[in-house]
């Protein structure tokens, strides 16, 4: 399927060699070419135990019969998923997974990884969040991100449960999370040291039983605390990373000079400095990543993991003709998305939006390929997160990477002149 760790479901299934004239064996067609060992005695003669030759003939058709429907059920998955490329004009070798580091560190993440916020554990059932994250892991996704808030953390528990069934490699795969909200009281909340040291430790570990794993790879601070000295929070940070519960830390909805205080705080008392920011990034939503972020990364090499590349589906299309009652916009507790998509402002969006769907058709794809790759080419984007809500919508997004490459300076001009919303760099055209 997609290029990557593995060649996709279909290639759990096996190579498939014509036998003797140029016939599949039931073996080969399914993907497995020897019988179930039975287990022998001394003599060499199988050991009939107290089940008999009989039992022994019975646990070998079962055991065959078990393999046989699981390769089915793989074959009719990747059968399913090709047609749907089809329907859909996405070739099947089309979309070849690459690799960024994040940032300036040496992490190496997939440039496109999977979030779980609102669906994992909430909008989705658990076996639709399974095979989501199937088909991302086997398409060479290796970043699944998730916070302890994300539907109360059930969303931590559905990936763990997922992660702990498939018996991926830990080493294969990151895991990030989000702390900032704890308790009710005034000093269960925030970045102070007391309530990073207790709520994190707390919290984090809370975090790994749900995810049932040792560590997370990056812990990110989830929005900035005026209240809590700089100094306190990078020390708090590296101490949790001295524990040994995370690998790097980073930041979320902080600004450039937060993030600047922080990695100055680091270096001057040899403390450990965040690697990244998470930022939100789509066509209505791009000063701070490609004004503000480049020049981080250029400086003190953070990096950027950009989240909502869709604008919760808006750049889609499905709210053109009005709010779909299955939409996000309908669901409890995103009212702002609503009031947002009737005002003025939103109305002119779905305007340009329309505009850029007849740009996504000359160029052979979806609006929403077409929006994720133009996340894709900012510079200082080391990774963008989807958001899914089934396979086939994670396929098309995946899709998106062979839409990169068709994004010439030309054709992003032409889309700039159509936003009318690039950010301009006062500083560097005043120097000009």
């Amino acid at each position: 399927m997609f290029a990557g760790r593995a060649s996709a479901a279909g290639a759990a299934v096996g190579p498939m060699v014509a036998g003797k004239g140029g016939k599949f064996s039931v073996e080969e067609l399914y993907g497995f070419t020897k019988k179930p060992k039975v287990k022998k005695g001394n003599s060499g003669k199988t050991d009939q135990g107290d089940d008999g030759k009989k039992g022994a003939k019975e646990r070998e058709e079962s055991a065959l019969a078990s393999q046989i429907l699981v390769a089915a059920r793989r074959l009719m998955e990747r059968r399913r998923l090709e047609s749907f490329l089809q329907v859909c004009g996405v070739a099947m070798e089309q979309s070849h997974m690459t690799y960024r580091n994040l940032g300036k560190s040496g992490l190496r993440v997939s440039c496109l990884g999977l979030g779980t916020w609102v669906t994992f554990g909430s909008q989705i059932s658990d076996e639709m969040a399974e095979s989501v994250m199937t088909t991302a892991y086997d398409s060479g996704v290796n970043l699944f991100d998730t916070a302890e808030v994300y539907a109360s953390g059930r969303a931590e528990t559905t990936l763990g449960n997922i992660l702990k069934k498939k018996g991926w490699r830990r080493s294969s795969y990151v895991v990030t999370t989000k702390i900032y909200w704890g308790g009710q009281a005034e000093t269960e909340r925030g970045l102070s040291r007391k309530h990073i040291i207790e709520g994190l430790l707390a919290g984090l570990r809370g975090s790994l039983s749900r995810l049932q794993l040792d560590y997370v790879d990056i812990v990110f601070a989830n929005r900035s605390d005026i209240n809590a000295p700089m100094e306190e929070v990078v020390r708090a940070m590296t101490f949790v990373i001295d524990q040994g519960l995370a690998m790097y830390w980073g930041t979320s909805r902080w600004s450039a000079v937060e993030i600047m205080e922080a990695y100055s705080v680091a270096r001057q008392f040899n403390l450990v400095p965040p690697v990244c920011e998470q930022a939100e990034y789509h066509y209505f939503q791009r000063e701070k990543v490609e004004l503000q972020l480049p020049e981080l990364y250029h400086k003190i090499g953070v990096g950027a993991m950009t989240w909502s590349p869709l604008a919760c589906g808006l750049l889609t299309g499905k709210y053109n003709e009005g709010i779909p009652e299955s939409s996000r916009a309908a669901m409890k507790g995103h009212a702002w998305l609503k009031e947002q998509l009737c005002s003025d402002e939103g109305k002119k969006q779905l305007s340009k939006i329309k505009e850029l769907h007849l740009l996504a058709e000359k160029l052979n794809c979806t609006p929403a390929q077409l929006a994720i790759a133009w996340c894709l080419r900012s510079e200082g984007v080391s990774s963008v997160l989807l958001g899914v809500s089934n396979t086939e919508q994670l396929l098309e997004n995946l899709g998106s990477l062979g839409v990169l490459t068709q994004l010439t300076p030309p054709l992003i001009t032409e889309m700039d002149a159509l936003l009318s919303n690039k950010p301009r760099n006062a500083k560097k055209e005043g120097r000009t």
